[in-house]
Parts: structure tokens; sequence; C-alpha cells
């Protein structure tokens, strides 16, 4: 057991309405008792103690806890002084109470009204979550009758919450049904190791997903609470979970040890917190007690394969490891369609796989990096190369776990774009939902493939799952792709305006802007908004391009409408363009003939651009009542 000592004076008054009473143990608000742990009244208690002064980290660690404790301190501390704040009502960026000072300390700033006589010091009793050095007799003494009225207390407490259970069934605690896991904290005191901590909770998050009954929020949303000061109820509230995990990650050598808590946000009630220590080879399987443990405490229902999954991971060669999550690291916290950013993704998942050829995940992140570089990798390797290379890794991923649901998603991805095999891709896409329920990737994924086949309440109803895991930013991009296949332009000019109001420079949304007004009819706006997002892409937006030579050409200016055309078309002989843009503009010229030759010539190539908007293009929809189009769309399986 730790103890830990804060001298505090007897019955204090401060701001207007508040008492803190250490002889009751209570801090009180208008004669009302409210709720605060042990922890955070000690620290609160020593604050006002020392009010006016600044009182640093390393003094609240050696008067609540002690010296010689192994515990996560930094955490203890940052949770202790947002419950603090949350029972005052205090806010951390216009402090009333208690005023941060950035990477000093704390100092109590609010007046004392009614300071009275000394008391002995208050101790407190906590269980330290690694044995501890023996406590000298100096440092343990404390007053019996104090103790033994404590847990009196505590016991008649106890004693009256289960009775109050038993007896008033309706105020069992409700269950949870979704939860987010933030950022852990890296408290390796090494910056270079936030790699680790983002990966490990990516990892964690990953794993969670596999539980059918629990909705989890995706890692790309999580990651805009990294670091923030926002209370856990406001969180809870905007990601409309039901509850919080937290924690931290210390990465030390080939030792790892994390540190987790499970949080019921609204209420701020802890239902549950662990650290497990392990070898860096033993990882898979720390996560895997982590999620397990997590799933017990919401009293999530496992599937039998499931729980096989949680009790059978593997160990792992630890320096396979570390690559891996370097590439997890690159493809999910950095710009996906970066190519200098898919090389280094690349790199590391091949790096993780030399020093451990069954690794699983390893393939499945390298699939996923090539599936990237085949749609938005700017011709560093072809798309023919980078969807071979995509499939091979896949094979590999599923051979060793059959239960990858990543890999499916990737497969489905592949059976859609390279294969134009939608039967597959349908299977594939829904598999890996099956797997990983709160995968948000293959939400996103399989909604804008429901509405490129047309299934639109299918889609749409992916799509609210979709925003259900992540309501960030690239929910709002899948909501585009779906709006976009489904031909809905009023909703897509809706959208399109709502996310440039935040990132007026986003090219591609001014790019589907321009669709949104050409879809509705609006071609002088249309005109105006592909110029503006070719201008902020320098150009390397071609079906932006090819775009703005289709309106030029409805709208009547061949000239602007050729020139455009003659530069696509010598891209499309170097390799650089699919026949297919220069079809579109050949389209809106009226020449049909030509048109419908490239597009003929761009399904022999299998174009990207066939497997994306090639039945839901409006730039093509003078050309659909043609005898070739309708067999073509008979040949790729888009009709009966």
């Amino acid at each position: 057991m730790a103890t830990k000592s804060v001298r505090v004076q007897q019955a204090i008054k401060f701001g207007e309405d508040f008492e803190l009473d250490p002889r009751a143990y209570e801090l009180r608000r208008s004669g009302i008792s409210l709720k605060l742990e042990p922890t955070p009244f000690g620290i609160l208690a020593l604050l006002i103690e020392r009010r006016g002064e600044l009182v640093s980290r390393q003094e609240i660690v050696e008067r609540i806890w002690g010296n010689g404790v192994f515990l996560d301190t930094d955490n203890g501390i940052n949770g202790a002084i947002r419950k603090i704040r949350q029972a005052l009502n205090d806010d951390s960026e216009n402090p009333r109470f208690i005023q941060t000072v950035t990477g000093r300390g704390y100092r109590f700033i609010a007046p004392v009204l009614e300071p009275v006589a000394e008391l002995p010091p208050l101790r407190m009793v906590e269980p330290a979550l690694e044995s501890t050095p023996p406590v000298s007799s100096a440092s343990s003494r404390f007053r019996p009758i104090f103790v033994l009225a404590f847990f009196i207390t505590v016991a008649a407490a106890m004693a009256t919450w289960v009775v109050g259970r038993l007896h008033d069934p309706a105020s069992a605690i409700p269950p949870i049904h979704s939860i987010a896991v933030l950022p852990l904290n890296n408290l390796s005191g090494d910056a270079s190791q936030d790699y680790f901590s983002d990966a490990m909770t990516d990892e964690l998050i990953t794993t969670l997903a596999k539980v059918s009954t629990l909705r989890v929020t995706s890692r790309t949303t999580v990651t805009y609470y990294k670091h923030t000061d926002k209370k856990l109820s406001v969180i809870a509230r905007e990601l409309g979970v039901d509850a919080i995990v937290e924690g931290s990650v210390v990465r030390s050598g080939q030792r790892v040890r994390v540190t987790a808590q499970l949080i019921r946000a609204a209420a701020d009630q802890h239902l549950w917190a662990e650290t497990y220590d392990r070898d860096l080879g033993d990882v898979l399987q720390l996560q895997s007690d982590v999620a397990r443990a997590i799933a017990d405490q919401v009293r999530a229902q496992l599937t039998p394969d499931l729980k096989e999954q949680f009790s059978a991971s593997r160990s792992v060669n630890t320096e396979a490891y570390e690559s891996y999550l370097r590439g997890r690291y690159h493809i999910y916290n950095e710009s996906f369609t970066d190519p200098n950013t898919l090389t280094l993704a690349k790199d590391s998942f091949e790096d993780a796989i030399r020093r451990d050829p069954n690794f699983s995940l390893a393939y499945s992140g390298l699939a996923e990096t090539y599936v990237c570089m085949a749609l938005f990798g700017q011709g560093q390797i072809s798309v023919a190369e980078a969807f071979r290379l995509a499939r091979e890794s896949v094979r590999k991923a599923l051979e060793l776990d059959p239960n990858n649901g990543e890999a499916y998603d990737a497969l489905g991805v592949l059976n859609w774009r390279a294969d134009f095999d939608w039967k597959a891709a349908d299977q594939a896409l829904s598999k890996s939902v099956a797997l990983s329920p709160s995968y948000s990737c293959a939400h996103e994924d399989r909604a804008v493939f429901l509405a490129f086949m047309g299934r639109r309440a299918e889609s749409l109803a992916e799509l609210e799952k979709s925003k259900q895991i992540d309501p960030g930013p690239v929910s709002a991009g899948t909501e585009l792709g779906v709006l976009i296949q489904l031909r809905d332009w009023a909703r897509l000019l809706e959208s399109s305006r709502r996310q440039l109001a935040s990132n007026a420079n986003d090219w591609l949304m001014h790019t589907n802007l321009a669709l949104g007004y050409e879809g509705t009819g609006n071609f002088p706006e249309a005109i105006a908004e592909y110029q503006k997002a070719i201008e902020l892409s320098d150009g390397s937006d071609l079906n932006a391009v090819a775009s703005l030579g289709h309106a030029y050409a409805v709208a009547g200016r061949r000239y602007d409408a050729k020139k455009i055309l003659r530069d696509l078309e010598q891209k499309s002989r170097e390799g650089k363009a699919s026949p297919y843009l220069p079809a579109t503009i050949y389209a809106g010229l009226g020449e049909k003939d030509k048109a419908l030759e490239l597009i003929e010539r761009a399904y022999q190539d299998k174009s990207l651009d066939l497997g994306w908007i090639f039945k839901s293009d409006l730039r093509t929809d003078n050309l659909r009542s043609d005898p070739r189009f309708q067999d073509l769309l008979r040949r790729v399986g888009l009709r009966d």
C-alpha cells in the first residue's frame, strides 16, 4: 500500500459557495456534498494549502504518492486536475480556481474566505500498481480513530449502494454500446516515440473494432482529441459514445507498459483500470488482453471465434512489430494520398515482413499501401503493377490469418476497381464488415461501392454506419463519393459548400462543387469551379481538366474544349492519362464514334475510371442510348 499526506486546514471556504472539509472528507457547494475521489481531493487540498503559489508536478507526486512508488503519476495528475475542474465547474482556458502553468505545475488562484486553525496532516491510502518499498514508521503514522471512521463510512456507503441496487433494478448501470479510445499518451520522455503510442492506439481500436456488439469510434476521428483539455463528458457528447478509454504507453527498450482506464463519461464514473507490463514481442497478446478486459467490462457479447482470437494471439518479432507500427503510422496518421508517405509506409511494411514472414497484419498493411499507390500514387508505380503486388499481399495475409478483416477490405477494393468483379467485391467488403464491425474503412468503401452498384438504400444505410464510427472529414469525403455515384447533384452542391467553408483551398472540393453545378445545369459556375480546382492542384487533377473540357464543349466553347482535348490525348498516348478522359470531351463535342472508340480502349486497359464513375458519369449521358454503350455495360456486368 502507498501512503501519502496532505496538510490542509479545517473547513476552508473559497469561491462564492464552496467548502473543503477534511474532517468529513468532503467538498461541498452550498452545503451539498460533491463527488471527489481521494487523489483529486488530496491534490485540491494541497493546492489550497499553497494558495497563490506555484505547485510543481513533482511536489504533487511527492506529497500525494510519495517517493519510490511505481505509478503512472503524469496520467494520474492530469486526470485528477480534470476531475477537480469538473467538480468546481472550472474552465482550463479561463480558470477561476486552478491555473495551469504549462510545463511547470498548477496554482490555486481563488480567494480563501475563512481559513481556520491548521490540522495535523491528513493521510490517504491507495493501492499501488506494483510493490513499493516499505514505508518508514514516521511516514505511516496516522490517527487510528480517523481510519476506523473512514472505513466504517466506506462500508456503510457500499452496503447502502448494494441494497439499493438489489431493490431498485431501474437504477442498474445502463449498458455501454459505444466507446472511443482517446490517443494514448507517450510517457517515454522521448518525442520520437510518439509514433509508437499513436500506433498502439490504432491497434487497440482495430482490435476492439472486431467486437460486433460494440461501436468503436475510428482512429481518424479520435486523433483530433490528442492533447485536448476538453472534459470527457464533452468529448463523449461530441462523438456520441457512452464511454471513453484513455491511458498511456511507456516504451523502454524491449519492454512496454500500457495503462488504460474505462470511464463512463456522462457521469465521470471510473469502471475499470489496469496496467499491463510486457515484452515488446508479446504486444499482440497485450492488445488482446486489454480489448478483452474492456469488452468484459461493457458486457459485450463475444463470438466463440473472437474469444479464440483474443486468447490465441501469437508472439511477434520485436523489430518486425516496430517496423509495422511505423508503417501504420505513415498510412493512417499522415496523408495516404502523398506519394512520399506511401513510399515510407511500403518500406516499413516490407521491412516488417522481412523480419517476420508470418506476420499477417504487415501483409494487409502492405496490400492497402499498394492499393493507395494504384489510386493516388501519381505514377510512382504503374497501376497494373501496384494492383498485382496488392493481390499477392492480400493472398498471403489471408493465408496466415483468415480472420484478417483489413485484408478483406483491400481484397474488396481490388475486386471492384481492378477486376470489375462486382459480386466478389460485394462478398469481400461484406466479409470485412462482418469481421471488423467498427473498422471505418470497410464501411466507407462498402458505402461507395453499393452506391456505384445503384443500391441506394443500402448505400445510405452503410454511410450512416460510417458516420457513427468516423464523424470526421474522412466520413464527409465518403458522403461525397456516395452522392456522386447516386447522381444526387443538389446534395452534392450542399455537401461540397459545407466542406469548402472549413477549407477554401481544397481543390477536390472545388471539383465536386463544379460537378454539382454541372449536374444542375449551371455551366458558368461549373466552369469557374473547375478552373479553380485545376489552379489549386497545379493541373495534377486530370479528371478536373477533362471535366473543364467537357463543360467548355457543352457551353459552346469548342476551341477551348479542343485545346484541352489535344493535351489529354497526348498524355493518353504517353500512358499518363486514361483514354476515358479525352472520350468525355469527344462526347461533349457530339463526336460519339470517337468517344465510344476511346471508351472501348479504356475497357481493354481496365481503366480505373470504369470502376469508379463509368456508370454515373454525366459527361457520357448522351452516349447511353447507343447500343455500343449498352453492350459495354453488359460486358462489365453492370446490366443484364
